[in-house]
């Protein structure tokens, strides 16, 4: 009977570890996050730490630390973000994720974190000037994206979209494309460190869209709640305004 007993007790501890190690929907404190691994000042991968660095980083880690949970990131591309979401495969999603009204259909979003809209990358000597001009041009974008979505629905351009922005932009300085429709801060970030001599940014912003936090559909309310007190907390105690002005070099706007 002492060597039963010993043996449930193992056993009950054991089973005890074993839970504390499950995902955060099941009770633990650590929540996986899908993200996107190039879309800078965001989100990127550092090539020299391997780690993962940029705004929309530092704010999930800022909420998680306000509100005590841990969070561990997995990178893809951002169609494979959004079927993670319909799929419920990971906890959270961050990665410059529009609000928009179809995707609340599969996507619980949290309160707006970020106002972004369109705008047109072209050569420096292109005689592009506005979205105006695209009808029949190559026009590239990013698979899933706002930016594909305006395109196919509110112009006559032939529209070429990637998994990663980045080969877009590569193709447009390499004559490939004639433009690239795409996130405002994105494109200026692009342009400002790699293609300032090569790449302007022309017309309007368009499509003027916050950007949220996605959590799977009806998946954790009680997370969604968390995210959202977590938010507004370091907004209020200018945890907020010092990550926006590390990545985007200015306050941000009131």
């Amino acid at each position: 009977m002492k060597k039963l007993f010993i043996m449930l007790t193992a056993m009950i501890a054991l089973g005890i570890l074993v839970a504390c190690g499950t995902s955060g929907s099941d009770g633990d404190n650590t929540y996986t996050v899908a993200t996107d691994a190039n879309f800078q000042p965001f989100e990127y991968k550092n090539p020299d730490t391997g780690e993962m660095e940029g705004f929309d980083i530092e704010l999930i880690e800022a909420i998680a630390e306000d509100q005590g949970f841990e969070v561990e990131f997995e990178t893809m591309d951002f169609d494979g973000l959004l079927a993670s979401m319909r799929s419920g495969k990971h906890d959270i999603g961050i990665a410059g994720i529009s609000i928009k009204e179809d995707r609340k259909e599969f996507i619980d979003f949290s309160d707006p974190y970020y106002d972004s809209g369109l705008i047109l990358a072209v050569p420096i000597d292109s005689d592009i000037e506005s979205i105006d001009d695209v009808a029949g041009l190559n026009v590239g974008a990013r698979q899933g994206s706002t930016s594909e979505d305006f395109l196919l629905n509110n112009t006559d351009a032939e529209v070429t979209a990637y998994p990663e922005i980045v080969t877009a932009y590569m193709n447009l300085e390499r004559g490939r494309l004639d433009a690239v429709l795409y996130d405002l801060p994105n494109v200026q970030y692009y342009i400002k460190e790699e293609a300032s001599d090569s790449l302007k940014t022309v017309g309007d912003v368009m499509e003027g869209q916050p950007y949220g936090i996605a959590l799977p559909k009806d998946s954790n309310p009680e997370l969604l709640e968390s995210i959202n007190e977590g938010l507004k907390t370091i907004k209020e105690n200018g945890t907020y305004d010092e990550i926006y002005e590390k990545w985007f070099g200015e306050a941000p706007p009131q």
